[in-house]
């Protein structure tokens, strides 16, 4: 049996919100300064229109099939076969971006924080919160987002009006000094991570309980959590510099150092530490049950909990063998992520929404 749980229109905005938050918050600063310089917070608002754009797309293709999720509206679209195979398409990506943040989180806790634990038993801490999460189901998952978003939002806000003595206006000069190609170039990597993996919400869209709210509470939590990555590049610039911004890879973190009020507020990294341990929580829980979902829709199970463990212990592998140091990691975000996330979360949907739109107008001539 599928999950047939409804959420509200108010959950999916705040689910969308923290999953756009989630790991990008920790590296995509870094990347945006290594390719724009002081210009990335320019690259981060660039990127937010680019996943407003992508997100009016996926909403048009849960409107044209409405009711159904990605792999139904797969298998409708191509047909049964084409489209359990775009269906594992989906899976795989949805599988890879799990261990990716699994690992970025691993990464972040062992290098700032808990530097002799190896990452191996903070995958299996983090996993089994994860998988029980998974198990109890979408609605579940949505309730207690309601829980910790205001904690989330209030943090962000403390973090930056803590950081406000700090900010120098002049580290953003010149603006556009970098040109416009920089600033492309920073705000490409920044349109894969995260707005094209917000293709996967698909798999939740349908389980709004409002069908008509819920492409407005997917804008609504786009332009939020984007608007949160555009604050803290932009603070990272303002208080760092585009230089340590861009040399330090978890440069948030480092953001949070700077924090010191009357010589005895000081030391207050544990705020954005909070505030990822929360986010990353969520994207990987929203992911995971997306990866196992998926698969248990292609491949017509009765009920999905039943692969959620096996799933899990291949995902705690893949965790570890996806990226074996910090440097690949960044790597593969820069270089070879952005490419394979324009396949997924633009060229393959854009051609089911072509393909739907088609055979809807010949549906409707021919009757």
């Amino acid at each position: 049996m599928s999950d047939n749980d409804k959420i509200e229109a108010s959950h999916f905005m705040k689910l969308v919100c923290l999953f756009i938050i989630g790991t990008s918050s920790i590296v995509i600063p870094t990347i945006m300064a290594s390719q724009a310089k002081q210009d990335a917070w320019i690259s981060s608002i660039v990127g937010m229109a680019a996943g407003v754009l992508l997100v009016l797309l996926y909403s048009a293709l849960g409107r044209l099939y409405p009711g159904k999720d990605l792999v139904e509206i797969s298998k409708e679209a191509f047909g049964k076969w084409l489209g359990s195979l775009v269906s594992l398409l989906w899976f795989l990506y949805a599988f890879i971006l799990s261990s990716l943040a699994l690992r970025s989180l691993g990464e972040f806790l062992k290098s700032t924080m808990i530097p002799e634990t190896p990452v191996e038993a903070i995958f299996i801490v983090y996993l089994c919160i994860v998988v029980i999460g998974v198990r109890y189901g979408i609605s579940n998952i949505a309730r207690t987002v309601d829980v910790f978003f205001p904690w989330v939002i209030g943090l962000v806000i403390l973090f930056a009006v803590m950081l406000v003595p700090d900010i120098e206006i002049s580290r953003l000069e010149p603006v556009y000094g970098e040109g416009i190609q920089s600033i492309l170039k920073g705000a490409y990597p920044h349109i894969a991570f995260p707005y094209l993996e917000l293709i996967l919400l698909l798999i939740v869209y349908p389980k709004v309980k409002h069908s008509k709210a819920a492409g407005r509470a997917f804008l609504r939590g786009t332009l939020l959590g984007g608007s949160v990555i555009t604050l803290v590049t932009g603070l990272s610039i303002l208080v760092l510099g585009a230089e340590s911004t861009a040399s330090d890879i978890f440069s948030s973190f480092e953001l949070a150092k700077e924090i010191e009020i009357g010589g005895f507020i000081q030391r207050v990294e544990v705020i954005i530490a909070a505030i990822w341990f929360i986010t990353i929580f969520f994207k990987l829980v929203l992911v995971f049950y997306i990866t196992v979902l998926s698969l248990s829709q292609t491949l017509n199970l009765s009920e999905y909990r039943t692969i959620s463990l096996p799933l899990g212990l291949l995902f705690y592998a893949s965790g570890v063998l996806i990226a074996p140091n910090i440097s690949n990691l960044m790597t593969f975000h820069i270089n070879i992520r952005p490419a394979y996330s324009a396949i997924i979360g633009f060229v393959l949907p854009a051609t089911v929404l072509g393909v739907g739109i088609i055979r809807k107008r010949f549906r409707t001539a021919r009757s």
